[in-house]
């Protein structure tokens, strides 16, 4: 892991004492700032991150005490160590004062090489592991990110393929998978709530001589726009499915009685009926289809639901043997 060098900014008003200063911390392995003055340090703050500051007790207009008590106001800076740097440090009360404005260690003048070196060396490398920690930190967060959007894409992918193995592709409504599923819930469901359900099964009428006439692609609209239709029509807890081809399946819940079954299937035939503005190999052009539906009753447990699917469909025969566009109740 590269890191970039650390920064130590030294702060003093006299020339030779920034020059002495800078050949001690030439061996450190850290780029060395210098500031003549607190105003001139509190600018070099607000540009670098510093992992060390050496700052002289003693200078005009602004001394050591200020500009500490400044960068500690600061939040992005109040972490930055702070040595002060003094000819009073035998002075209890000024060294009290220092670790008030928030001084870490303090350095005598005339300052010891071998001091100085050292205490500069222990925060430094305090800086690079925190630097090390941090960048860990980070790469961590990054891969963490990365990880959370795979999970995300993955669920989404297997999201998708649950959809398309249960739905169908062209209308996106349920397909015979789910339609079978969602049968077998309703025959469990029936004996907790006691409201029944019926099944309606529906062929469309003319839909052969459009697809045709017109070709594939105006058969594929013809199919999705009566998708929308008995979706549209249908109630919340109802199901429509797509069987294949031009056949559909309505499963109709808290069915009461006969009569209110077959007005249900009645509004389905005339809904379905209404013309379908369409495109077709020819141009703009205007289907019109029918639908024969046949329906059965669920009888209770003793019938399975291979049998209702069974009386579903000879109701079926029934109405496209009576004319079709019409709804016959399987006896």
């Amino acid at each position: 892991m590269n890191l970039p060098a650390p920064k130590i900014l030294v702060v003093d008003d006299t020339p030779a004492n920034l020059v002495a200063m800078r050949h001690l911390l030439a061996d450190s392995g850290a780029e060395v700032y210098e500031a003549s003055s607190g105003n001139h340090a509190l600018a070099l703050c607000l540009d670098h991150e510093f992992a060390l500051i050496l700052l002289d007790v003693n200078m005009p207009d602004m001394d050591g005490f200020e500009v500490a008590f400044l960068i500690g106001e600061d939040e992005k800076l109040r972490d930055t160590p702070i040595i002060f740097v003094t000819a009073a440090y035998a002075d209890d009360i000024n060294r009290v004062r220092g670790y008030h404005f928030g001084a870490v260690d303090y350095i005598a003048k005339p300052i010891n090489d071998m001091i100085l070196q050292s205490k500069v060396r222990v925060f430094l490398e305090l800086y690079r592991a925190r630097a090390q920690l941090k960048s860990a930190m980070a790469a961590l967060e990054d891969r963490n990110a990365q990880l959370n959007r795979e999970i995300a894409e993955r669920q989404r992918i297997e999201e998708s393929i649950r959809h398309q193995a249960t739905h169908d592709m062209l209308t996106g409504l349920p397909n015979r998978t789910l339609f079978h599923d969602r049968l077998a819930t309703a025959m469990q469901r029936v004996p907790r709530h006691g409201a029944g359900f019926a099944l309606a099964v529906l062929d469309i009428d003319g839909f052969k001589g459009v697809n045709d006439t017109h070709g594939h692609p105006a058969g594929d609209a013809l199919l999705q726009a009566i998708a929308r239709r008995l979706g549209g029509g249908s109630r919340a807890n109802d199901t429509v499915a797509r069987l294949g081809g031009d056949e559909f399946a309505l499963i109709l819940e808290d069915v009461a009685d006969t009569a209110s079954v077959l007005h249900r299937c009645e509004q389905v035939c005339e809904t379905l009926a209404e013309p379908y503005e369409l495109e077709g190999r020819h141009g703009p052009f205007m289907a019109r289809v029918s639908a024969s539906i046949g329906v059965a009753l669920w009888q209770g447990d003793e019938q399975a639901d291979e049998d209702l699917i069974q009386a579903a469909d000879h109701a079926l025969y029934e109405a496209k043997g009576a004319g079709k566009n019409r709804c016959v109740i399987a006896a």
